[in-house]
């Protein structure tokens, strides 16, 4: 090992060392903060550097935290996210997937879909290539590392790190999929093929989504295409590597997601939860099958009767990696107006969101962070 890296591995031990007295009178969390970021090691760095307690800024406050202690007393299970089969789709039984969906995105924002014709082979390739990258070296992950949003490909630790009270448990690299894709000779090699791929399967798959969801509002088959909400793509390939102390932080915090439409492909290990009503449900991993989610814009467009709701990622506890893929369908025409469709504002059902931009709209989203449905009230009329 060079010394170029030796010498960021031995100052995030002294500063995980330094975590140990929570209450020391000298802890500088900016300092902390810029240190690691500088460094461009990731958590999958600090993990490899053999800590054995977490840097103090990634300690989230107790209230915050998953109760992760097993329950004494019996509790009634909360109903599981739907899964839905779309085996049946071109056929007469169209209408009752529409249904299915339709009740879903209203009444738990989460669905999960089998049968949806992407092969198991490509949804394998794809989570090994986003695993393989994060677990290369880190001086062939740190060219990569920025926190330039303009970038066509982005290799980092926590989106809002210098924003959020406390930071996550994961590395992710993000790639711009549309409606300008990242220029394939910025994509890592080592996933490129996979992330083309993916992105190619998961267009096709969008589409019919974005029918299935224009239909069970009433509208038209086209009319969430009509409004671009197809073009605009970012692909994030998280990871989540071993925790040593799970129960102080998480792997993703509790946020919703800004677009229209999330599609998401997590490995076996499992570790997602979706807020519904006042439980927190695990999405388990299905064999084969893939996540979706309605965004905060869609709610917006569809005048509230789809619902976008807070969901997290666990700690990982496992020596294991989790990994997952999440594509973020947003539309394309960034100065347009959005805001509730006005076929679905009457007299009986004023609108309950005011008309914005896209770009204002996600200024929005990266001036505040990842912080639950504060997005979505600030449009509220």
């Amino acid at each position: 090992m060079t010394t170029e890296t030796q010498a960021p591995y031995s100052t995030h031990k002294t500063m995980a060392a330094n975590t140990t007295v929570i209450g020391q009178q000298d802890y500088d969390r900016a300092q902390q903060v810029k240190q690691f970021d500088q460094s461009k090691l990731g958590v999958k760095g600090l993990v490899d550097s053999g800590l054995t307690c977490i840097p103090r800024f990634f300690i989230h406050p107790p209230e915050t935290l998953p109760d992760l202690r097993p329950h004494t007393k019996p509790q009634t299970q909360p109903e599981p996210i739907p899964t839905i089969d779309l085996s049946d789709l071109h056929t007469h039984r169209r209408s009752s997937i529409v249904q299915q969906i339709s009740r879903a995105c209203r009444t738990f924002g989460f669905f999960q879909i089998t049968n949806h014709r992407i092969p198991s082979a490509v949804m394998d390739r794809t989570i090994a290539g986003i695993k393989a990258f994060h677990e290369q070296p880190t001086e062939i992950k740190a060219p990569v590392y920025s926190r330039e949003m303009g970038t066509g490909v982005s290799y980092l630790s926590n989106v809002d790190l210098y924003s959020s009270k406390a930071a996550s448990w994961r590395d992710t690299l993000q790639v711009r999929l549309g409606p300008i894709p990242a220029a394939p000779e910025e994509v890592p090699e080592i996933c490129l093929d996979e992330i083309v791929g993916w992105d190619g399967e998961t267009r096709r798959l969008g589409e019919a989504l974005m029918e299935l969801l224009s239909e069970g509002l009433g509208l038209n088959a086209g009319r969430l295409r009509e409004m671009t909400c197809l073009g605009g793509r970012v692909m994030a390939g998280h990871y989540y590597p071993y925790c040593p102390q799970p129960d102080l932080t998480v792997g993703l915090t509790s946020h919703s997601d800004p677009g229209v439409l999330t599609v998401v492909l997590q490995d076996h290990m499992g570790g997602l939860q979706v807020k519904h009503g006042e439980d927190w449900v695990d999405v388990k991993p299905v064999p084969g099958a893939l996540v979706i989610n309605v965004g905060d814009l869609l709610q917006i467009m569809s005048n509230g009767e789809y619902k976008s709701v807070d969901h997290r990622v666990l700690a990982n506890s496992n020596r294991e990696p989790r990994v997952s893929t999440a594509v973020f369908f947003n539309p394309s025409n960034r100065e347009g107006p959005y805001g509730p469709l006005p076929e679905l504002v009457a007299p009986e059902k004023p609108p309950l969101y005011r008309e914005f931009t896209f770009s204002e709209f996600m200024q929005r989203f990266f001036n505040k962070g990842l912080d639950g449905k504060a997005l979505v009230n600030h449009f509220e009329l």
